[in-house]
């Protein structure tokens, strides 16, 4: 039996819209609070009011650097807090694949890109913070801060389309932005950290005229992180750069400094060990104090010589200018040049003075934890090689008199060429990545040939110039060596696995350990092959590597008619002139023995005037007279026998029309 239906039921489509629009029973309880609610405006100008969504603290802090066109359309109309309609459009975009990798740019095209990069670059901003004050409710400050945010984000949108600019991609989470805006309120020096391999691109400059605007008293500091993968000759350059434009900076190394750390605690525990053995003999306390000697030697000296001269204790180190500019600051060091370069802290009523606080932000995976933990002198702060590992900004008390305040890892709004740069430099995380090709062409450009083969012990393949190569390795090329090297095949075909191969070694690319560095902006350009080709000698690779770049490199001066170098940087190889399959085929014609080679001839060649000149007999003559003669060989075969046993008499009386076209011919 069915029950009769209710007279107080709702459908599903009314229900919808009585919560929408806050009627109906029990819509005050599911609307909450109108003063923590999100007020709308309905398409016929009515206004309602819906709850904010609730969701956990480590969603509301998700990093968001890239979205797709319809998520950037609900963010930003979930901002203005207005309704839409949404539709439906068929866009197709079509990329034709052939020699040039599509997702990089020719030395033209960047050099155009970079001169109107440096047009438009005081344009880019950071957003701000609105003005507020005690009077000024929770409410009023979300309101406040949505809108100033909204606003920041159409600008930069105008800014792209007006120029014909590409942006990289930047945080769009509002909520990553409050923890930079307080740690700027909080901190009285606040340092960037940058990657030293590419300075440039993970500097905010108008983050630094933020800072003035906050507190005029405040100041700046750029700190160039691992600076130990830089030569002297190139944070030399840089050096030269950073003081022509007025840039406060200084070099610094966490991954050495926690080297230095380690060899401390090595060297204190040896000698507690040495006073507690009783047993252990003179010899052999020097002995162990020789070893820990030559481990601090090898951890001061970096590519070929002591890093600036710089003393491994930091005890009454006098140093040049020279050796100033270019020298790896120990934690010790770096700890007294935040103080030297905060403002004067003024006592408070009780005539006690607050501690120092040093606020440290930058890109992800740019060494901010890594930093500070070196600091410490332990592992305070969690370090991933993930960007984006820290979530919310947090205080640590390094000494008395300074506290440090770690910002979340912020990708700050900047021009960018291709995307395949943000990958390589480490900004974009690499799993996540579903289009490879281009930072691998990126890496077959940057890092040589040889150097290449010799540290992953592996053989590329490469275009020889007959076939149009250039001497650099395609992205497919690369791959495809080090998938097939390494075992890497994908199912079913068995091809080498190149996606899986970028992987690895795009994470080697990040990590350092195939080495790049930038050089600094100068008029005319500095050659990248140039000011890296310190990088690229055997010192810098593992021991066992080391014959196998020799071996490269000694086959390559005997090869030497078939390959063509370019200029005097002999670790840029140009193409070979001929391929492997033509020089196999070449080898085997011109081969011992191979002199009386046979040539196949057509069948009539015997016929012909370059063979013996033999003349047509039988049904071939007749064939070929009557086609010269425009006549059907069908139209003159007269009544004969098959086989030719009869006299010759009677065979020419059978002939009959053909004596005479053969005579008149």
């Amino acid at each position: 039996m069915v029950l009769a239906k209710s007279k107080q039921s709702v459908g599903l489509g009314n229900a919808l819209m009585n919560d929408r629009f806050g009627k109906g029973k029990g819509a005050d309880m599911r609307r909450g609070n109108h003063q923590g609610g999100i007020q709308r405006t309905g398409v016929n100008g009515e206004t309602y009011v819906t709850n904010e969504k609730k969701e956990a603290s480590w969603v509301k802090m998700r990093s968001v650097t890239e979205q797709a066109a319809l998520d950037e359309f609900l963010s930003t109309a979930e901002l203005a807090g207005t309704d839409f309609t949404a539709e439906k459009i068929n866009n197709v975009k079509i990329i034709h694949k052939d020699q040039k990798n599509p997702y990089l740019l020719t030395p033209n095209e960047e050099r155009n890109i970079v001169r109107k990069h440096r047009q438009n670059r005081n344009k880019l901003s950071v957003p701000r913070r609105p003005h507020w004050d005690a009077k000024t409710t929770p409410q009023q400050l979300e309101l406040a801060e949505r809108e100033s945010f909204l606003q920041w984000r159409r600008g930069l949108a105008e800014l792209q389309e007006n120029n014909d600019l590409l942006m990289t991609p930047f945080e769009r989470n509002l909520e990553v932005w409050r923890q930079l805006w307080r740690v700027i309120e909080r901190s009285d020096l606040v340092v960037q950290i940058v990657d030293a391999r590419n300075p440039l691109l993970f500097r905010s400059e108008d983050l630094e005229n933020y800072v003035k605007e906050v507190d005029s008293r405040k100041n700046n500091l750029l700190l160039v992180n691992k600076a130990d993968m830089m030569t002297l000759e190139q944070r030399k350059a840089w050096a030269n750069y950073f003081e022509e434009a007025g840039i406060n900076f200084t070099f610094f190394s966490a991954e050495l400094a926690k080297e230095m750390n380690e060899a401390r605690d090595l060297e204190e525990s040896d000698e507690e060990d040495d006073y507690s053995d009783e047993e252990g003999s003179e010899e052999e306390v020097d002995a162990e104090a020789k070893k820990l000697a030559a481990k601090a030697g090898e951890l001061k000296v970096q590519d070929g010589s002591e890093p600036g001269g710089a003393s491994f204790d930091g005890e009454d180190a006098e140093f040049s200018e020279e050796e100033e500019r270019t020298r790896i600051l120990t934690t010790e060091e770096l700890e007294e040049l935040f103080l030297k370069h905060s403002p004067q802290i003024d006592t408070g009523p009780e005539g006690t003075q607050r501690k120092t606080q040093i606020g440290l932000v930058g890109y992800p995976n740019v060494g901010k934890s890594s930093t500070i933990n070196a600091l410490l002198g332990a592992k305070k702060v969690s370090v991933s090689a993930t960007p984006g590992k820290t979530k919310h900004f947090q205080t640590l008390h390094l000494s008395e008199s300074v506290v440090l305040c770690d910002c979340p890892g912020l990708v700050f709004p900047n021009f960018a060429t291709t995307k395949a740069e943000l990958v390589c430099s480490g900004v974009l995380p690499i799993d996540q990545l579903r289009e490879y090709t281009g930072p691998a062409g990126l890496v077959a450009q940057r890092i040589p040939l040889p150097f290449l083969e010799a540290i992953y012990g592996m053989k590329i393949h490469i275009r020889p110039q007959e076939e149009g190569g250039t001497g650099i390795p395609t992205a497919e090329e690369i791959l495809r060596a080090y998938g097939a090297a390494r075992g890497f095949s994908t199912q079913g075909q068995g091809q080498p696995d190149e996606s899986r191969a970028a992987r690895y070694v795009l994470k080697d690319y990040v990590k350092g350990k195939l080495l790049f560095c930038h050089p600094p902006p100068t008029d005319p350009p500095t050659d990248p092959r140039w000011f890296n080709r310190e990088l690229y000698d055997a010192s810098h690779l593992p021991e066992k590597r080391r014959a196998k770049l020799q071996a490269i490199q000694e086959s390559s001066m005997a090869d030497a008619e078939n390959l063509s170098m370019d200029g005097d940087d002999d670790m840029i190889p140009l193409a070979p002139v001929q391929g492997e399959k033509t020089a196999r085929m070449d080898k085997k014609f011109f081969a011992p023995g191979q002199g009386n080679a046979h040539l196949n001839q057509p069948f009539h060649y015997q016929y012909s005037e370059q063979g013996k000149a033999k003349q047509l007999s039988g049904r071939k003559a007749k064939t070929m007279i009557a086609l010269e003669s425009d006549l059907d060989p069908a139209d003159l075969r007269l009544n004969s026998k098959k086989h030719f046993k009869a006299n010759k008499r009677q065979g020419k009386k059978k002939m009959g029309g053909y004596d005479q076209v053969y005579q008149a011919y």
